[in-house]
């Protein structure tokens, strides 16, 4: 059986989907993973002010990111190859403060729901993109590049509600 919105298998029995009746801790390695909306924007560098701890934002990609499809080149070795990789996991989620405001597992962790453009709302993993969530072609690598110069690359929309996301 063909469903027109992929996320319709991942609905549970009282038809809720199941981001709105789990906690992180709940959810399937399958709902996890599907959480991810492919933005990328966690996969940027960030900077921190070691005496007051704010961060602050970079477009300089880790060097694993396909910068035009925002997908890990070597996810499944991600962390063998990038040791400072964080993996998300329900109990880092609530200590990333650093998370984008869209990202679904914070979304989900402060108990709010999906935005339209999340594939497993629209269906659609082109949504993200199309909606200027995603960090699509609006990055450059950190491949060669010395850490001192993402100075030179700071930016504040990795860290911001996009006027599209409503």
């Amino acid at each position: 059986m063909t469903h027109q919105n992929p996320s319709e298998d991942l609905l549970c029995g009282d038809k809720r989907p199941f981001w709105r009746q789990k906690t992180l801790d709940q959810m399937s390695p399958r709902e996890w993973e599907s959480l991810c909306d492919g933005c990328a924007r966690c996969c940027l560098n960030k900077l921190e002010d070691w005496d007051t701890g704010e961060i602050y934002w970079t477009n300089v990609a880790c060097s694993l990111l396909d910068g035009h499809s925002c997908r890990c080149k070597d996810y499944d070795n991600r962390a063998a190859t990038v040791p400072d990789c964080i993996q998300l996991t329900p109990s880092e989620v609530p200590k990333l403060h650093w998370l984008p405001p869209t990202c679904a597992y914070r979304l989900v962790e402060e108990g709010q729901d999906l935005y339209w453009w999340h594939p497993l709302v629209s269906g659609d993993p082109d949504t993200v993109h199309q909606a200027g969530i995603s960090v699509q072609d609006r990055t450059v690598s950190e491949d060669g590049m010395e850490p001192e110069d993402y100075e030179d690359h700071l930016c504040s929309w990795p860290g911001e509600m996009p006027d599209t996301a409503d």
